[in-house]
């Protein structure tokens, strides 16, 4: 099992305490966070630190973004292995409308999506809008 350190050298990232940190914190979530919710954990790190790890951690597939419909960037660690590619690593996201939470799905991968010719996918984002099993008591 790769450490954290180990993850983060394995992709070049410097491994600093308060990377360690936001990475344990994210780890811990069985939710997407905002960069809000960071800043409230982290009260007393510097904003822009926040900002740029979790910048970093994106650029460099160690986190995805989320965009749910709320008006609000989410973020969910990645899968192992995961590079973040149209082609082979989404994954449906299931937001709560009774909670508000938005979960990753990462057993139900979004299939291909072909594109008519001369167009060029960048992004995909699925999100099923529910309520979730916490809030229905399944």
């Amino acid at each position: 099992m790769q450490t954290i350190e180990q993850l983060l050298e394995s992709k070049d990232i410097r491994v600093t305490a308060m990377r360690l940190l936001i990475y344990k914190f994210l780890a811990e979530k069985e939710v997407a966070v905002t960069l809000s919710d960071i800043e409230n954990a982290f009260d007393k790190a510097d904003r822009t630190t926040l900002y740029r790890t979790v910048k970093t951690f994106e650029e460099k597939a160690i986190v995805h973004q989320i965009d749910d419909g709320t008006g609000i960037t989410k973020y969910a660690l990645c899968e192992n292995g995961c590079n973040c590619e149209i082609e082979t690593d989404l994954h449906l996201h299931f937001h709560c409308n009774n909670c508000n939470e938005t979960i990753c799905l990462t057993d139900h991968k979004i299939p291909q999506i072909k594109v008519p010719e001369g167009f060029v996918s960048e992004n995909v984002n699925l999100v099923v809008k529910g309520i979730c099993d916490k809030c229905s008591g399944q």
